[in-house]
């Protein structure tokens, strides 16, 4: 990490590692909240698949609910909590489509079988049953016999902060929560809030 990245993308790196290097199962998971044009929350987990000074990249399906979502509503919270470590952290801000290039890298690091679910799976609409999912995925992998290519509908998003709180938990609950806000020229400012 550059020391002249600025401090909450510099603590965000090193809380990350601390996650990373106490071998915390899954510690780049991260709770996505999206919602609909008329306000309506949902929640769910992806993985962080990258960040740096310009946001947070995971990746999905964009005909999916989140998609759907994201396209109708393009803000998003991430929310990474890591309980073992007693840390939390919220990020807030607009959400929009990364560049292709992140999300070939993404896809082409992926499982052979989750290359596969993404051509077989038409994620988040109704299911007959699992059996037709499962000769959609054989289709796929007959279609698809040596590389698997990326679907159009499937990639990567950024979101792009306005605000990263971090949570450091305390046993008497005087937890310590710093909040970094974009300001207009860019910077970064900060400020303690009560727990």
């Amino acid at each position: 990490m550059s020391p002249d990245r600025p401090e909450p993308f510099r603590r965000f790196a090193d809380w990350l590692r601390a996650a990373e290097e106490a071998g915390l199962g899954e510690p780049s998971a991260m709770t996505l909240a999206t919602a609909s044009v008329g306000g309506r929350p949902s929640a769910r987990i992806v993985l962080l698949k990258g960040f740096d000074e310009s946001g947070f990249v995971f990746s999905t399906n964009y005909l999916s609910r989140k998609g759907i979502e994201l396209a109708e509503n393009p803000w998003g919270a991430l929310v990474l909590h890591w309980q073992a470590l007693h840390r939390q952290v919220r990020i807030e801000g607009p959400v929009d489509k990364a560049a292709s290039a992140w999300s070939d890298r993404i896809f082409a690091a992926r499982p052979r079988g989750a290359q596969l679910s993404a051509w077989a799976s038409a994620q988040s609409t109704p299911l007959d049953d699992r059996d037709a999912l499962e000769r959609a995925q054989i289709a796929a992998a007959d279609r698809f016999p040596g590389a698997v290519p990326r679907p159009d509908h499937w990639g990567a998003y950024r979101l792009r902060p306005e605000r990263i709180e971090f949570w450091q938990g305390d046993p008497q609950r005087l937890h310590d929560r710093q909040l970094f806000s974009r300001k207009s020229d860019g910077s970064w400012g900060q400020q303690r809030l009560a727990p």
